[in-house]
């Protein structure tokens, strides 16, 4: 027989029992006409197990409600896809060959130390979704 690998179990989330991909989840905040760039995380929570944090780029000069981003998630995917939080940012930690950094976005979201960023094109990116982080964001 023949095997087909179709992604990697770490660019899965299970959010209350539902195993939700989040490059599905990016594409659907990417299909929002105001979104030029989105990547999606999990982060542990205590009630859903993994709650999806979106972090998202617009369009130059567009502007869009995290409420408007939420729903049109849940309408192309379902409402188990919402994200908890979404934090809006000019830029995302990308390395020089424009690879985003997943593994900065997990530690921003869950709090902890950032660590090597020796790597990223642009380190004061990181400093800024930090700094974004602690102002409290809107929650779902």
């Amino acid at each position: 027989g023949y095997l087909w690998l179709l992604g990697r179990v770490d660019d899965v989330m299970n959010v209350s029992g539902h195993r939700i991909s989040t490059t599905e989840v990016e594409s659907a905040l990417v299909s929002h006409p105001s979104v030029a760039e989105a990547a999606v995380v999990g982060a542990n929570d205590a009630m859903t197990g993994q709650a999806i944090i979106a972090y998202v780029t617009l369009r130059g000069g567009l502007d869009v409600d995290e409420k408007v981003l939420r729903e049109h998630v849940a309408k192309e995917i379902g409402p188990i896809a919402k994200p908890k939080m979404i934090f809006f940012t000019p830029d995302l930690p990308k390395t020089r060959s424009g690879k985003i950094m997943r593994r900065l976005l997990r530690d921003v979201a869950e709090g902890r130390n950032i660590g090597d960023t020796t790597t990223l094109a642009d380190a004061s990116v990181v400093s800024e979704l930090q700094r974004r982080a602690t102002e409290s964001p809107t929650e779902d």
